[in-house]
C-alpha cells in the first residue's frame, strides 16, 4: 500500500539524501521549479530530469535526459508527471533501483505503485513533499 500518512512520509524523507525530479522545468512560475528550489535549499541534492532540457542547468544543477543518465544511486524520484506518463518513469526508477517514487500532487498511478511496491520500492502518490516537510516534521538536512 502506498504511504498515505505523515508518520510514514516522514520516515520516508528522513531517509532521503538523493532526488531525481523528473519533470524538471527551468521556468520559474511552474511548480516543478519551485519545488526543486525548497529540497535544494532544505538540503537535498536534487538531480532535474528532462530531455528537453538536458545539458542544461536547472538552479545550478545539471539536467540529465534520463535516470538511467544518474550515476549515482538515487534515493526518490520525484515524478512532476500526469498520471499516465507516471507509469514508464516507475518503470526507469525500478530499473535504476531507487528506494521510493513519489507521485505529485494529482498524480496517482495504482499499477505503477502496485509495480514499485513489488520491486521493493516504497510509494507516495498525490502529494508534495514541500507540504509534507512542513505538515509532518521532518528532519531536513539542512533545515533553515
Amino acid at each position: 500500500m502506498p504511504i498515505t500518512d505523515d508518520a510514514g512520509k516522514k520516515a520516508l524523507l528522513d531517509g532521503v539524501t538523493t532526488i531525481a525530479l523528473v519533470g524538471a522545468s527551468n521556468k520559474p512560475d511552474r511548480a516543478a521549479y519551485g519545488v526543486m528550489g525548497a529540497l535544494i535549499d532544505w538540503g537535498w541534492h536534487v538531480i532535474p530530469v528532462n530531455p528537453g532540457l538536458a545539458g542544461q542547468t536547472i538552479h545550478d544543477q545539471p539536467v540529465v535526459a534520463s535516470l538511467a543518465d544518474i550515476a549515482g544511486p538515487v534515493d526518490m524520484v520525484e515524478i512532476f508527471r500526469n498520471a499516465e506518463a507516471a507509469g514508464a518513469v516507475v518503470d526507469e526508477a525500478i530499473a535504476i533501483g531507487a528506494k521510493s517514487v513519489w507521485m505529485q500532487l494529482g498524480v496517482v498511478n495504482d499499477e505503477a505503485a502496485a509495480r514499485a511496491e513489488a520491486a521493493g520500492l516504497a510509494v507516495v502518490m498525490d502529494d508534495c513533499p514541500m507540504r509534507a516537510v512542513p505538515r509532518a516534521g521532518v528532519t531536513v538536512p539542512n533545515r533553515r
